[in-house]
């Protein structure tokens, strides 16, 4: 069924962000979860699997690939390994959405099979740089075509053999790295890459928990290709990166207190909660455990005047999914927050730093784009121009979930009602967000035209 051509969220001014709440599983998690269990050998059990349209990109490619995979119900998913050599020809391209992290996981996942295949995405996916992956794997020997825009569709081509290289990242990203570790299962010899920051490390965990040696040396991650993985169950955290849109709620709005339940605190992923404790965010975390080989906790977040800072460059790729939301904090801090290092957000779901810029001029606030970041003077919140606000008064997410959301946060610090336009990608990122927020103290009306 086509989705309609327009969702636009209208969300009342001010409220309060109070109780308990959990939200869905972490989607780079479950991504990697399926992946890893499908050239797996024997069955895996996975628990709070996101149910969103990108991992379920991931999970329908694998079915495609002739890998028998039960649920998702109720976020519990059973998959039958068929090995690392088990996959088979799909009978078409393989539609991957809106899901940059299934397109580039799976470039190097794939890159070693014995097969063609073709990757495609929705007009949003298409658009986005490939080059970061398809040149380091085409240094291990892969063959992979792309547009003379260095875009999908990505044409995989196999080859006789791969082999393993060192590579140094010349910009942090999760997504390239665990692309050429994943590549690197099918090479030959050792595949070592070297981050200039530290970036998510989940790929290396799970692939640990599927009895896979990985090694680390300081910045460097290597592994050897031709081994075997062994299916396990995993157990997949709350989503910090769903988690920000609410930690940086409660932050902002007066009398919010709420705990969010059993959400990761990878250390990799925890530059949203260091941020916002720099801003004089008040964020408790309670009965710290482990899931899945993944740290856990319940976070406790409490009102509390926020700051503006310069936001450490260290801290960027362990936020760099959440600083949109982070924008909207620095836009209700007293004082002048200014953001570098952070040009990978020019090349997300969207120009995140230009569609922000934007999106907080139209509620009056200064933000000033920067080549690799922002400058944000904070102040008070205006609103769009009154409920009736058409589309060229409401804030354009540009089809980025993460926009959308962000926005429908600032409506608890705005003077009046704020409109949104172009948030149907919402459901593919967080299934549930308006009725998640709707229980939390967030009112937001939903049309679809």
């Amino acid at each position: 069924m086509a989705q309609p051509s327009d969702t636009r969220y209208l969300v009342a001014p001010g409220g309060t962000l109070r109780g308990r709440l959990r939200v869905p599983g972490d989607k780079s998690i479950s991504h990697r979860s399926i992946m890893l269990a499908a050239i797996a050998e024997g069955e895996t059990r996975i628990s709070g699997f996101l149910e969103g349209a990108d991992a379920l990109a991931t999970l329908q490619a694998f079915r495609r690939m002739g890998v028998r995979i039960d649920g998702p119900d109720g976020g519990e998913v059973r998959v039958q390994g068929v090995g690392m050599r088990g996959l088979r020809a799909p009978d078409g391209p393989l539609d991957m959405g809106n899901s940059g992290t299934s397109m580039r996981l799976l470039s190097g996942l794939l890159a070693g099979q014995s097969f063609p295949v073709t990757l495609v995405g929705d007009a949003s996916l298409s658009k986005r740089p490939m080059r970061r992956i398809t040149e380091p794997l085409g240094r291990m020997g892969a063959r992979i075509g792309t547009t003379e825009a260095g875009t999908a569709p990505l044409e995989l081509t196999p080859v006789e053999r791969l082999s393993g290289i060192e590579y140094a990242m010349p910009v942090a990203s999760a997504q390239v790295k665990s692309s050429l570790l994943l590549a690197g299962l099918y090479a030959e010899g050792e595949t070592c890459v070297t981050e200039p920051a530290p970036t998510r490390d989940h790929t290396e965990r799970m692939l640990t928990a599927f009895g896979y040696s990985v090694r680390r040396h300081a910045a460097k991650v290597c592994l050897t290709g031709g081994g075997r993985l062994t299916g396990c169950r995993l157990t997949i955290p709350a989503d910090i990166s769903s988690a920000a849109f609410f930690l940086v709620g409660a932050s902002i709005a007066p009398g919010s207190d709420l705990i969010l339940e059993g959400v990761g605190i990878n250390p990799t992923r925890v530059g949203v909660i260091n941020i916002l404790r720099a801003m004089g965010g008040d964020i408790e975390l309670m009965d710290r455990r482990t899931a899945g080989g993944e740290p856990v906790a319940d976070i406790r977040v409490r009102h509390a005047p926020l700051r503006g800072i310069r936001i450490p460059v260290d801290q960027v790729p362990l936020a760099i999914d959440e600083l949109p939301v982070l924008f909207i904090a620095a836009a209700c801090a007293e004082g002048e927050t200014i953001l570098t290092g952070a040009e990978e957000l020019r090349v997300k779901e969207s120009d995140r730093i230009q569609v922000m810029a934007d999106g907080l001029a139209k509620l009056g606030v200064c933000a000033e784009p920067l080549p690799d970041g922002m400058r944000i003077h904070g102040g008070a919140l205006g609103s769009t121009d009154g409920p009736d606000a058409g589309v060229t008064d409401a804030i354009d997410a540009h089809g980025d979930h993460r926009i959308a959301m962000s926005f429908a946060i600032a409506a608890l610090r705005a003077s009046g009602p704020v409109a949104i336009r172009d948030c149907a990608n919402v459901e593919t990122s967080f299934p549930g967000f308006v009725e998640l927020a709707g229980a939390a103290g967030l009112s937001i009306q939903v049309t679809r035209v």
